[in-house]
């Protein structure tokens, strides 16, 4: 006897949901890191019950963006600065292998593809407001397509892991003045390496690239700046 038709599985289940819209809430500094997470507020604004609230938790945890603390409950992570630390070397070694990768093998649409990023990434700097935002998105729109179009998979995952979690970082955004521009002119060289199809510029710059984002500090704090 053939078995019966399985019901329609929903399009998402209700904790990754709840994970979507905590994480938004995270990344929009709406939930601040080292803030603890009040279960029960939450589920009565959502309309939830504890269990998908508890699942969408775990997600978030195995992600890097939440901390479980023993008896203590769920806390949006807080980068210390050894973490950002970390962080930074491990992007600088993936980023820079993969650009590497890509001067050697991406087609020609593709890095043309990569230039007019590159050209938005310009652009984002001369807008008369909301520069830095966009200059931010736009970063990072080029970053990751050079992932993308390297192809690695676990690469890619990776970064974007660790470069969500750059975003918890209290002081990401802060960057000592004229830092901005600095980092346009190492991504004109990257682009440069990258049209000449040379896969040792492309790592040396990307590595520099970040080192000079680590350093980047506002002498007031002392505090790690934004991802590069």
């Amino acid at each position: 006897m053939p078995p019966s038709p399985a019901a329609p599985l929903a399009a998402t289940a209700l904790y990754e949901q709840v994970a979507d819209r905590l994480r938004q809430r995270i990344l929009a500094r709406e939930m601040e890191p080292g803030a603890w997470i009040d279960e029960l507020k939450l589920c009565s604004e959502l309309g939830i019950s504890r269990t998908p609230m508890r699942e969408a938790l775990k997600v978030l945890a195995a992600e890097g963006l939440v901390t479980m603390k023993l008896r203590r409950g769920a806390y949006v992570t807080e980068m210390s600065e050894r973490d950002v630390q970390e962080a930074y070397q491990l992007l600088a070694l993936l980023e820079s292998d993969a650009a590497a990768a890509v001067a050697e093998r991406a087609s020609d649409a593709e890095l043309a593809e990569l230039q007019k990023l590159h050209e938005a990434l310009e652009t984002s700097l001369q807008e008369a407001t909301g520069s830095r935002d966009n200059f931010f998105a736009a970063n990072e729109r080029f970053h990751m397509r050079i992932l993308e179009i390297d192809g690695n998979r676990w690469r890619l995952q990776i970064v974007g892991d660790l470069r969500r979690l750059m975003k918890l970082n209290r002081h990401h955004s802060l960057f000592r003045d004229g830092r901005l521009a600095e980092s346009l002119g190492e991504h004109r060289a990257l682009l440069a390496a990258l049209l000449a199809r040379d896969p040792a510029a492309c790592r040396q710059i990307v590595i520099e690239h970040f080192t000079n984002g680590l350093s980047a500090t506002r002498p007031a704090t002392g505090a790690p700046a934004s991802a590069a």
